[in-house]
């Protein structure tokens, strides 16, 4: 189901993306699972445990009676094999405790192929469906933001530097595909831009809103050079006070993700909520001591 080629590293290495807005991708859904042979083995299990439930009889006679019995399926469906599937809830093993995978508790149901699935099926797959899960499997760079001086090196008005090296951000992809029904989905997060969080209300922000723009080569910021020492950071910040009395700032680095997708019967990309990946370091800031003659 998955092709995540393109995606950013997993483990230690990478991050999930988190939306901006409280939107969230799906935990659970319902995608093709059954071919009516393997559906009836299932079927009847279920049903075998049903029966010799003291309290399961009823619902026993119910249950085959709906799958079988014409109420409203025949035989599980057995003289349209090849033809259509049986199916069956899924959910995200990562969100295994939100109670949310629990809005996908409809019994087995039958979509013939070629079809769609039951408008009141929520969140049965379609593309969009799938884009939405791929959402959820985007993986970003997890590489820190390069300070000058560095975080353990900060003085009291001595602007700081902040950079991205070109190549540290780049786009990520996640493609979900139901080859069962011929549907995919390529959800893609591009980096646009990083804003900078000084942890204190005492520094300044260059630019002031804390906002630096991603580059045309796909770097942020500007490396800081020797020859630059005389001007203020196109991305950077300016602490006003010592950490001493406080204990470090926590400096934290978001970048903003684009994130769009393009699937089956969507060539054309359609936007999904922005996402945001955070980084923090602790910064020591220290005062410049002078001498007055």
């Amino acid at each position: 189901m998955w092709d995540e080629t393109r995606n950013g590293p997993g483990g230690g290495g990478g991050g999930a993306v988190t939306p901006t807005s409280d939107w969230e991708p799906p935990p659970c859904w319902y995608a093709p699972a059954y071919h009516p042979d393997k559906f009836e083995e299932l079927a009847r299990r279920v049903w075998f445990a049903m029966v010799h439930d003291p309290d399961g009889q009823e619902l026993a006679s119910d249950f085959m009676d709906k799958y079988s019995g014409g109420n409203p399926y025949h035989d599980f469906n057995s003289d349209k094999a090849g033809e259509g599937y049986w199916w069956d809830d899924f959910y995200d093993d990562s969100r295994v405790n939100d109670p949310a995978i629990f809005d996908c508790t409809d019994p087995w149901f039958w979509v013939d192929t070629g079809e769609p699935p039951p408008v009141e099926q929520n969140n049965a797959v379609t593309p969009e469906v799938l884009a939405e899960l791929a959402y959820d499997r985007l993986r970003i760079p997890r590489d820190e933001a390069t300070l000058r001086p560095e975080a353990a090196d900060q003085k009291v008005n001595l602007p700081t530097w902040v950079w991205l090296d070109q190549g540290t951000f780049h786009p990520v992809s996640v493609t979900a595909s139901i080859p069962e029904i011929g549907i995919e989905a390529t959800t893609t997060a591009r980096p646009v831009g990083l804003r900078i969080s000084p942890g204190t209300d005492d520094a300044e922000l260059h630019p002031e809103n804390g906002i630096c723009r991603i580059n045309d080569d796909g770097s942020i910021g500007t490396p800081y050079t020797a020859d630059l020492s005389e001007e203020p950071p196109p991305c950077g910040l300016t602490y006003l006070r010592s950490t001493e009395s406080t204990g470090p700032y926590e400096l934290t680095a978001t970048v903003t993700w684009e994130i769009s997708w393009t699937g089956t019967g969507q060539p054309d990309p359609v936007r999904l909520p922005d996402g945001v990946f955070n980084t923090t370091t602790d910064v020591e800031v220290a005062e410049i001591q002078t001498v007055v003659r």
